[in-house]
């Protein structure tokens, strides 16, 4: 932090009135009053805030960006009016200028002295000195105070006449982990765009040294006025929206969503309220304001932003393992309505008994408990991804048939090879069971490997460990099954080992299908998950 008067010279007058405005404001303190209080206590010995009392305080909005203090002196009880705000908005209510040298606090904090009207000349070296201080990043506080005669009441319009005495300089780096943690959020093609309430020249410093790319800059005056088209197509195009009021940042996250972003806020201050409640989600921290974390979806508990990025490639990899299991079992079983439609109008008994369907849809769904683990392949992480029903009604359309195309297979292979066909055979009716429990279960459980992945199964994308072991554990059992005691119960028979033939040869048949089908579907829709 730097106290500086007009020149550029250190001049602790504006530290000392400036601590006077922080210390007595009965509002929200923020990063910078706390780290003027904090300074002033570290730099000097004497607690100039002993010898006055608060009369009044006029608070801060973000139109006047700016706030101010009324105190009374305990000694002589006269009063003074101490205001503190953004250089521009400070300029306009000023028409006076201390140029005085006095850098000792114990000495005309208020001075009568060396109190000049403004010039033009003057105001050229004041604004001279805020861009070179802007372009450094450097944030700049003006400050200004006058005396005040008795009153009951106080209002904006009496901070007007002020006279400034220089201007308070802080530096506020980007966290460490924000270079790091916007170049991924860039890999995963989330567009970073800055809303702030300060100078845009401060944020542009500010977010080269952190390598945004920076299409183009907008300031609050150049929002006001905009139609809804207009507001749209400048917050597509800006990256920068500086001197923004807290209505400003909920109408720009409005305009984008109204373009069909997905939009996201990070913010944690009473002026960023607005736009985390009207946000898709909006992110506040622990340390930051009860508003803010209050309109917040999510707090961050961690310091690091990095978490930003990692939060947002687990929820892609939870969508997409979502996304999996929705289509696989949607598919599954709108290929089986097919299978057992057809068979109730072709056979002369029941496909399946209800117990062996059941069983069938309890090692199923087991083999499915290990997807929320699965991997997403690298290049569906890259990109967001969106709900749509469209989507998954065509994954059922297309891919769904393609196992009753096999179950059929089998009915005709059990039907005719094996003469099922008699419904007072007992034997020959619970082998055709057994036959489509093995085939059905079988068929569904290796699907999973084709479906999760748009790439070659085992070659170019293998699934998780905990996917391979419980679908390789449900294959195993679904051929053990027919051998073992439990058959009787099932009403199973072992099956004839020239079946596995045929089964083999139905299973690379349906996988090579599936695959074919796979390619078109990504051919046509550009998409496969």
């Amino acid at each position: 932090m730097k106290y500086l008067d007009y020149l550029g010279d250190v001049c602790k007058l504006p530290l000392c009135l400036g601590y006077l405005n922080s210390y007595f404001q009965t509002g929200l303190k923020n990063l910078l009053d706390e780290a003027v209080i904090e300074f002033f206590k570290n730099e000097t010995e004497t607690d100039i805030a002993q010898h006055f009392f608060q009369v009044d305080e006029i608070p801060f909005d973000f139109v006047r960006r700016r706030m101010s203090v009324i105190l009374e002196s305990n000694q002589d009880e006269q009063r003074f009016l101490i205001s503190k705000g953004a250089v521009d908005e400070m300029l306009a209510c000023c028409t006076n200028i201390y140029i005085g040298k006095d850098n000792d606090p114990s000495n005309a904090i208020f001075p009568t002295t060396d109190i000049v009207p403004i010039t033009p000349k003057i105001l050229t070296s004041i604004k001279n000195l805020n861009e070179r201080l802007n372009n450094e990043g450097l944030r700049v506080i003006a400050v200004a105070f006058k005396r005040m005669n008795e009153c009951s009441a106080f209002t904006v319009a009496d901070e007007s006449k002020l006279t400034l005495v220089g201007v308070c300089v802080f530096y506020d780096p980007p966290k460490p982990s924000a270079k790091p943690a916007l170049q991924e959020l860039l890999k995963y093609n989330v567009e970073v765009k800055v809303l702030t309430g300060d100078s845009p020249v401060v944020c542009r410093k500010v977010c080269e040294e952190i390598n945004l790319p920076i299409k183009s800059i907008v300031t609050n005056t150049e929002l006001e006025g905009l139609d809804d088209a207009q507001l749209e197509e400048i917050a597509e195009n800006g990256t920068i929206f500086a001197k923004l009021t807290p209505l400003q940042k909920a109408n720009i996250v409005s305009a984008l969503k109204r373009r069909n972003h997905i939009v996201g806020f990070l913010g944690d201050g009473i002026n960023d309220a607005p736009a985390i409640r009207e946000s898709d989600c909006g992110i506040s921290v622990d340390e930051g304001t009860d508003i803010a974390k209050e309109s917040a979806d999510i707090i961050l508990l961690e310091k690091s932003l990095m978490v930003l990025a990692d939060g947002i490639v687990r929820g892609r990899i939870t969508y997409g393992n979502t996304i999996k299991y929705i289509k696989m079992v949607i598919s599954s079983n709108f290929g089986n309505v097919f299978s057992v439609l057809i068979a109730s109008i072709w056979l002369p008994f029941l496909p399946m008994d209800p117990l062996q369907l059941i069983l069938q849809n309890l090692l199923y769904d087991f083999s499915q408990t290990s997807i929320p683990w699965d991997k997403m392949d690298p290049e569906y992480l890259i990109s967001p991804r969106r709900w749509s029903a469209k989507s998954i009604a065509k994954f059922m359309v297309f891919v769904g048939p393609c196992s009753s195309i096999f179950d059929i297979t089998t009915f005709v292979f059990m039907f005719y090879y094996y003469q099922c066909n008699n419904p007072d055979d007992h034997y020959k009716v619970q082998l055709f069971h057994t036959a489509w429990f093995v085939e059905g279960l079988l068929t569904q459980t290796m699907i999973v490997h084709i479906i999760r992945t748009s790439k070659i199964p085992f070659i170019q994308s293998t699934a998780s460990l905990s996917v391979c072991l419980t679908t390789f554990a449900v294959i195993c059992s679904g051929i053990i099954i027919p051998f073992t005691p439990l058959n009787r119960v099932l009403g199973m028979v072992p099956l004839p080992g020239f079946y596995f033939v045929y089964f083999l040869g139905v299973i690379i048949s349906y996988c090579s299908l599936t695959s074919f089908v796979k390619v078109l579907f990504v051919k046509f829709f550009k998409e496969w998950l």
